[in-house]
């Protein structure tokens, strides 16, 4: 009896011991963000998801979940971090930052973020004091201060409570500060605060990181159905 309580703590202590390395390794590499963490679903907390009553590209999708699908295809191509100057504008699909995840998932949807930007820009230069007077729509587009106007006067503007979990939709629009921009994914965490598609160089391109060091500044929604048909331009 003696031999195989014995033989049976031979055998327990190091199950219980790799248990306890496995579950360090899993907390530490979701920390780092190396890993995703378990994720749920709008459902799963009772919330209904919010559809746009556009499909503006006409592929059967309304525009809120063609703007998600087009960001998560870019988090997915993983593009190198890189924010340097293209001419003509659109950089690469290996190359990207924050503001790329942005136009790509309005190219998803039939939209050309950039012409759109540059037209308003054009029309009411004072509304964009990064512009500084001098446009350039090679590289307007591609920067958080511009975005963030512009969805600020055409997007509708939504909490910046990320606790207030059923206000925060798949394909929203998020800002930090005046540095960074990311598209809301329909991912939860355990709290029903949805994760994030963004690119600031990190390994997941799509995680629980709507909580950032960097404070929301904005959170948008854009509903082509309040704008004027003139103001759409088409990504050809």
């Amino acid at each position: 009896m003696k031999k195989q309580t014995t033989r049976n703590v031979k055998i327990i202590i190091p199950a219980i011991i790799v248990l306890i390395i496995a579950g360090i390794a899993y907390m530490l590499l979701t920390h780092f963000r190396l890993i995703p963490k378990t994720s749920y679903t709008a459902e799963d907390f009772g919330i209904a998801t919010v559809k746009s009553t556009v499909d503006y590209n006409h592929n059967g999708t309304d525009d809120y979940t063609d703007i998600l699908l087009g960001a998560r295809k870019d988090a997915q191509n993983k593009p190198k971090y890189d924010g340097k100057y293209w001419a003509g504008g659109y950089p690469p699909d290996d190359i990207g930052v924050c503001t790329d995840v942005v136009w790509r998932a309005f190219k998803n949807a039939g939209y050309s973020l950039k012409d759109m930007v540059d037209n308003d820009i054009k029309a009411h230069i004072e509304d964009y004091p990064r512009v500084g007077g001098k446009r350039d729509s090679n590289i307007d587009f591609r920067r958080v201060p511009n975005l963030k106007v512009f969805f600020t006067k055409y997007g509708i503007s939504l909490t910046l409570d990320p606790t207030e979990i059923d206000q925060w939709q798949p394909g929203d629009i998020v800002t930090y500060g005046s540095t960074h921009i990311a598209i809301v994914s329909d991912k939860r965490n355990k709290d029903g605060i949805p994760f994030i598609i963004h690119n600031s160089g990190q390994p997941l391109r799509e995680e629980d990181a709507l909580i950032l060091n960097t404070e929301i500044s904005g959170h948008f929604r854009f509903d082509t159905s309040k704008l004027d048909e003139s103001m759409l331009i088409p990504f050809e």
